[in-house]
Formats: C-alpha cells, sequence, structure tokens
C-alpha cells in the first residue's frame, strides 16, 4: 500500500466517518485530500520512503475565517489530532493542535500562498516567470478525495497550467542554456584540458534539457530527485531520460567524450523535431540557440517577448 493509497483508506475509514459525526454544519465548507510536500503526493514512495513523514493522514482544507472561523478550526485541529494512532499496521506521529506541517487542518489561503505567493492562485506574469515549478507541482499534484465547498479545486484548475506565453518564454531560455552549455562549451572545455568545467557543462545541459521536456510535455518538473522518475512519464521524449542519464554518470575521458557529445546533439535533434511538432520554431537548424530564438519571437505578448531571453529560467 502506497502513502496515497493509505491516506485515502485513513479518511474513508477513519476522518470522513468521524466528520459527518461531529462536524456536519462544517461538511459543506470543507476539502480533503493530499497534496503537497512528500513522495506519497506523487505516487513516487517506496519502502524506502517510509524512513520519515511516512504515516496515515490526510489534508483538511477549510476557507477563511469569515466562514470557517478560528474556534471551529481550532475543533477541527482537535479532532483530527485524536484519530486512531495505528492504522493498517501504520503508526502516526503526535501533532499539536495547531496540525502538522503535511497533514491536518490546512487553511487552504495559506497553503497556497507558501506554495505560489497568491491566496487565489491569481498569478501575474512575473510570478509565472518565478516561481519554481516543483511549488507549483506540489500546488496541484496528489489527489483531492472530496471537495464540498470547491475552492480548493477551483484553484488549483485555475493554475494547473501554465499560460503559454510563460511556456515559450521559459522554453527559449532552457533551449539557449542546453545549446551553450552542451552543443558549444563541452568539447571547448575539453579541449582546455578542464574536465571538470566540462563535467559542469554537461550539469547544465541535463539541467535544461530536463526543464525543456516538462516544458514541451506540459507538466510541472518535481523536486530534483524525483525528476528523472517523472520525466519518464512524459508523453513526449521517450528516449531522452536514458541519454540524459548515461551523461551524468560517465566519466570524460578521449574515448568516452566523443559519445557523448554525438548523445548531446541526439538529444538536441528530438527536441527540435518536438519543437517542430507543436510548431514552436521556424528555424531551420541544428543549432538549440537558433530555435531559442524563433520560440522567443513566437511569444505573444510584446512585453514579454522583449525581455531578457533568460528570464524565465
Amino acid at each position: 500500500m502506497n502513502g496515497m493509497e493509505l491516506s485515502k483508506a485513513f479518511y474513508t475509514e477513519i476522518g470522513e466517518p468521524m466528520l459527518r459525526e461531529k462536524f456536519p454544519e462544517l461538511l459543506p465548507f470543507l476539502a480533503v485530500g493530499l497534496t503537497g510536500s512528500g513522495s506519497e503526493c506523487y505516487g513516487f514512495d517506496d519502502e524506502i520512503s517510509q524512513d520519515h513523514d511516512f504515516e496515515p493522514g490526510f489534508c483538511i482544507f477549510v476557507p477563511g475565517e469569515n466562514i470557517v472561523d478560528r474556534k471551529a478550526a481550532f475543533a477541527l485541529e482537535r479532532a483530527y489530532a485524536a484519530l486512531s494512532r495505528q492504522f493498517k499496521g501504520f503508526r502516526r506521529s503526535y501533532s499539536a493542535p495547531v496540525g502538522g506541517a503535511r497533514h491536518g487542518v490546512l487553511r487552504t489561503a495559506e497553503f497556497m500562498t507558501e506554495k505560489v505567493g497568491a491566496a487565489d492562485g491569481k498569478l501575474s506574469t512575473l510570478q509565472w516567470l518565478s516561481i519554481p515549478d516543483y511549488a507549483l507541482a506540489e500546488a496541484v499534484n496528489g489527489e483531492i478525495f472530496a471537495d464540498h465547498y470547491g475552492e480548493i479545486t477551483a484553484i488549483r484548475e485555475r493554475i494547473r497550467k501554465r499560460p503559454e506565453d510563460v511556456r515559450r518564454k521559459k522554453l527559449a531560455g532552457h533551449l539557449l542554456l542546453m545549446a551553450q552549455a552542451g552543443q558549444y562549451n563541452y568539447l571547448r572545455c575539453l579541449a582546455h584540458g578542464e574536465t571538470a568545467a566540462a563535467q559542469l557543462a554537461v550539469a547544465e545541459f541535463v539541467k535544461s534539457a530536463m526543464a525543456a521536456a516538462f516544458l514541451l510535455g506540459g507538466a510541472y518538473q518535481p523536486y530534483y530527485k524525483w525528476s528523472f522518475r517523472a520525466m519518464r512519464a512524459l508523453p513526449v521524449l521517450p528516449y531522452v531520460p536514458e541519454l540524459l542519464e548515461y551523461l551524468l554518470t560517465t566519466n570524460n575521458e578521449p574515448k568516452t567524450r566523443k559519445e557523448k557529445h554525438k548523445v548531446i546533439e541526439d538529444i538536441a535533434a528530438d527536441v527540435i523535431r518536438e519543437l517542430e511538432a507543436q510548431g514552436l520554431t521556424g528555424a531551420d537548424s541544428a543549432d538549440l540557440e537558433r530555435h531559442a530564438y524563433s520560440v522567443n519571437d513566437r511569444v505573444a505578448d510584446p512585453q514579454l517577448r522583449n525581455m531578457h531571453i533568460l528570464a524565465g529560467v
């Protein structure tokens, strides 16, 4: 049983009956689910994940104090804390009456402000450019088991997909970094005898290639330690994760550097084909830099288009 299954079962068998019995008047204003930080919110947890922050638990999202006041929220917190400490062989940790950081009673506005900087999920262009992908992912991942009030579902839908102009601006920046680090600087660093710098160039290429893949796949990139796993599930560039892993895990000795550069160019070619398939570029070149500027030129908002090409990186 993974963390999401455990959470849903704990809510269905223990949490929901408690809420219906003790808080029938509050139910129309509550939402319950599991979302936010933690591998279980992505379905990535395994036995190793159970060594910390793994327990039966769920989030109870409540609206503002004008609807659910402090006294009612505090009563909810106490009732949640008093739920069974053992469930299906797993033990819940003790939490303060104000709830835990990942489970318990949470104000929807406070949760969203922590994740994306806006209580209602209405983001400015600059916010869209600057908020880390992992934070956006944590705001929309997991599952909402029940939403009687509809507030958190509406906010999640509002931010589930970034604006197209923002996607293009961020993509243009990462394509440029891919070109500079992989297609240009990798071999130059090796020619200078700087093997460590060459591997840094590889790392920069990989980071931007992964970011580009998530942008092309229409998904938010989660925290780095889960990025490879999430990337393998994207609907685009199916062979790229394995190639990126090869780049990161091999040395830069003479017998491997030519192969690594070929892999870099193969990845670039795959990305270019996907850009063309999505109608994002008009460049006719194997050079990712040309495609970066072509993608940037297709940003509709002139103010955003004229910002530095790396403004979204």
